[in-house]
C-alpha cells in the first residue's frame, strides 16, 4: 500500500510507483498509431466512421466501467476490513490471555505462546492468501514437529486455529483458565476463523470471466475505433486525442484489475507483511504485561 500526501498534486500526479501508467503504454501507443492512420485516411481519402454510434456506446461503456471499478474496490475494502478485524480479535485474545491465564511462570509461557501461535496463524493466512508455500519464508521460527504437520496440508491456517484452541483447552483443564473465561476467548477464536473465510472467499472468487471478458472486448474495440469517429474535428490532432481516450478508459479497467485481489505485492495491494508485523509486536507485547 502507498502513502501519500493527496493535498500535493504535484507528488501524486508525477509519481510512477503504483501508477498504472506503465502497464498501459502499449495499448496507448497502439491507439495512437491507428489515429495516426485514421488521420492519413481521412485526408487523403475522407474515410471516417459515424461519430453518433460513439457517442451513445459510449454512454454504455462508462456505466460498465464504474460498475467494474466499484465491485473491484468492493473486494478491496473488504479484505482490508477482514485482515484489520483480524488484527483486533488477535489483540483482544492476548488482551484476555494476558488477564485470564493464571499461575505464574507456566501461565506466562502459555500467555506467550498464543501470541505466537496468533502471529503464525496471520502468517499462514497471509501465504494461502498468496498461494504460497515456503515455510521458511514465513518470517517466523517453526519446530520440526510444525514443520511436519503443516508442510502436507493444503489449506495450513487451519492447523494454527486447531492449536490455539487446543493450547486454551489444556489451561482450562489445568486450572489456569476458568470455563466461562474460555467459553469468551474462544469466541474471539471462532471470529477469526469466520475472518479468515471471508478473506478465502474473496482470494477464491475472481470477477466473473464472461464479465471481465465482455468488458475488455468492448472497451478495445470502442479504444481502436474511436480514432475513425473523432477525426473529422480532429484532424491531425487525432494520435494526441486516441491516446488520451486510451490512457482514460483503458486505465479504469487497469485500476480495477489491480485491487481486485488486494492480498497480492502489487504496489496498491494491501501491506499484510506490515500487518502481520505490528500483530506480532503488539500481541507480544500485551501478554509479557506485568
Amino acid at each position: 500500500m502507498i502513502e501519500y500526501d493527496s493535498k500535493n498534486w504535484a507528488s501524486v500526479i508525477f509519481r510512477m510507483r503504483g501508477s498504472v501508467i506503465p502497464a498501459l503504454l502499449p495499448r496507448i501507443v497502439i491507439c495512437a498509431a491507428i489515429g495516426g492512420v485514421a488521420a492519413w485516411l481521412f485526408v487523403t481519402y475522407g474515410f471516417k466512421l459515424p461519430a453518433i454510434a460513439h457517442t451513445l456506446l459510449g454512454v454504455a461503456l462508462g456505466l460498465l466501467l464504474v460498475f467494474r471499478t466499484n465491485a473491484s474496490y468492493d473486494r478491496y475494502w473488504e479484505g482490508r476490513r477482514l485482515l484489520g478485524g483480524f488484527v483486533n480479535r488477535s489483540r483482544d485474545l492476548a488482551r484476555q490471555a494476558s488477564s485470564y491465564i493464571d499461575g505464574g511462570e507456566e501461565a506466562l509461557a502459555e500467555r506467550r505462546e498464543i501470541a505466537r501461535l496468533l502471529s503464525m496463524f496471520f502468517a499462514l493466512l497471509r501465504q494461502y492468501l498468496r498461494k504460497e508455500r515456503d515455510l521458511d519464508a514465513l518470517g517466523m521460527e517453526l519446530s520440526a514437529e510444525e514443520k511436519g504437520a503443516l508442510e502436507p496440508l493444503v489449506v495450513r491456517p487451519a492447523l494454527a486455529s486447531v492449536w490455539i484452541t487446543r493450547l486454551l483447552a489444556k489451561s482450562a483443564r489445568e486450572g489456569r483458565l476458568s470455563r466461562e473465561k474460555l467459553h469468551l476467548m474462544d469466541a474471539n477464536v471462532t471470529q477469526l476463523v469466520d475472518i479468515w473465510g471471508g478473506a478465502e472467499r474473496i482470494m477464491k472468487t475472481p470477477i466473473p470471466f464472461a464479465y471481465a471478458q465482455h468488458i475488455k472486448s468492448f472497451l478495445m474495440l470502442f479504444c481502436f475505433t474511436a480514432p475513425f469517429a473523432m477525426v473529422e474535428q480532429m484532424r491531425w490532432y487525432t494520435p494526441i486525442a486516441a491516446a488520451v481516450l486510451a490512457f482514460g478508459m483503458f486505465g479504469i479497467d487497469e485500476i480495477g484489475v489491480e485491487i481486485e485481489d488486494p492480498f497480492g505485492y502489487d504496489p496498491n495491494d494491501l501491506p499484510l507483511d506490515v500487518m502481520n508485523k505490528r500483530l506480532t509486536e503488539d500481541t507480544l507485547a500485551m501478554v509479557s504485561a506485568k
